[in-house]
This record gives structure tokens, C-alpha cells and sequence, in this order.
């Protein structure tokens, strides 16, 4: 299926390092794409630096930036949900905004889904620029989602993905917001829902500037609560 039309989002929390130079990046990608249409949407998550400030700027820039702002901070649960249901058009990507990731692999994303027709391409380390105790958190994770509910794929948190609309639209309404479920959640229901997955390797670089905030102790210990509620409404 030819990808014309274009959603691209990033979460972004206390990133007024990083977010300026994550979207112009990913602008000057999409510009160079054949698409007929696209939109950038920038998800301020209750930031409490100046990361709304830089997005307002560059929204006044291009009318096709916008910003989803949330008054207080929610979680990137709520941030992935609501990049994922307002987004505008047929295909949805979105990957992290402390510029981890290289935006011009989104070509090969492009390029695997009009190969396989898959449903959601989602991305994979080639080699993860994180603590020990995050790789070694991320695979105990995997390995109790896979055993609970069968989904078995080699990175399950990998935040660059590409996903049809039409997946968003047909499995149930995700709930998880204040823990890191969020992507688990999407790739479970969309595997029941018998959407096909495929994967492909990505690049990751070291953090510059800003700190991760997904690991703190009160966000696992809901990530594992929402896990679990998911189990045992679906056994």
C-alpha cells in the first residue's frame, strides 16, 4: 500500500533541549518525501521548562506543526494516546523527542510496509544507548509479556513506529497513561485483532541534553499493575 498522507508525533516532557531540533530534523525529512500531506504534532505533556514555549514557535513557523498541550503532567501513555487519536491521517509514526532517534530512517519504515503490507512497523535497537539496568528491565519485561499473553517480539518499547489508522480504530481503546504499558498494550490488542507486525532494525544514539523519566519506581509499579489488569480482563 503506497503511504501518501502522513502523521507524525512526539511526546515531549521537559525537552526545550531537544524538541526544537527533533521536529526541524524530522520537517526536513518529510518535505523530501513524495507525500501528498503531513502534519507534525507535538504532544507537551504538563512540561515545566520551556518545552511548550519552543513548540509554540515552531508551530507559528508551519501551519502543519501543531501542538496537543496537556495542563498537567499524565504520563507517556496519555501522550501516545493522544497523538494517536488526533492524528489526521491514514498512516500515524512517532518516535521519541530527545533526538535518540534518526527521523530519516522513517524512509525504511515506508519502504518495509510497502513491501509486506504489514498493519505496524515498529522498530528495534541495533544497539540500545541506555543503562545495563534499563536493557536488563526492558528483556524480564518482554519475557513476562510474552509468557501472559503470547507476543513475542525483540523490542517492545522501541519508541519509532509506524501504524495504520485503521489499527487505532478497530482495537479496543487503549487505557494505559501514567506507566510505560502503553506500547504493550498497543501491540497485544493489535495482535489479537489479527493486524500483522512487522519489524526492522533502528538506530539509537546516546541522550544529549535533558533526562529520562520513564523509569522511576512509581511508573513500573503502575506499568505492572496495568499489565496485569489487561491479563485478567482478557484470560
Amino acid at each position: 500500500m503506497e503511504i501518501s498522507r502522513l502523521s507524525v508525533f512526539f511526546p515531549a516532557y521537559n525537552e526545550e533541549a531537544n524538541i526544537k531540533n527533533t521536529v526541524l530534523k524530522a520537517k526536513e525529512v518529510l518535505d523530501k518525501l513524495r507525500l501528498k500531506d503531513w502534519e507534525i504534532l507535538i504532544i507537551n505533556d504538563g512540561s515545566k521548562d520551556n518545552t511548550l514555549k519552543v513548540a509554540q514557535s515552531l508551530s507559528k513557523s508551519d501551519f502543519r506543526i501543531k501542538i496537543i498541550n496537556h495542563e498537567v503532567n499524565r504520563g507517556y501513555g496519555a501522550s501516545l494516546k493522544s497523538g494517536l487519536y488526533n492524528s489526521s491521517f491514514e498512516w500515524i509514526a512517532f518516535t521519541d523527542s530527545d533526538g535518540q532517534f534518526d527521523f530519516s530512517e522513517i524512509t525504511n519504515f515506508i519502504e518495509t510496509e510497502e513491501k509486506t503490507n504489514a498493519d505496524l512497523v515498529i522498530g528495534f535497537y541495533k544497539k540500545r544507548q541506555e543503562t545495563l539496568f534499563k536493557i536488563l528491565t526492558s528483556k524480564i519485561w518482554e519475557a513476562l509479556v510474552f509468557v501472559l499473553f503470547g507476543l513475542k517480539v525483540k523490542d517492545i518499547d522501541c519508541g519509532f513506529k509506524l501504524i495504520s489508522r485503521k489499527v487505532i480504530e478497530k482495537i479496543p481503546p487503549l487505557e494505559s497513561e501514567r506507566g510505560a504499558f502503553i506500547s504493550s498494550e498497543l501491540l497485544i490488542k493489535a495482535k489479537r485483532a489479527g493486524f500483522k507486525i512487522v519489524e526492522i532494525p533502528v538506530s539509537h544514539y546516546p541522550r544529549k541534553a535533558g533526562k529520562a523519566t520513564g523509569r522511576s519506581i512509581k511508573v513500573i509499579v503502575k506499568s505492572f499493575s496495568d499489565l496485569f489488569k489487561l491479563w485478567w480482563k482478557l484470560r
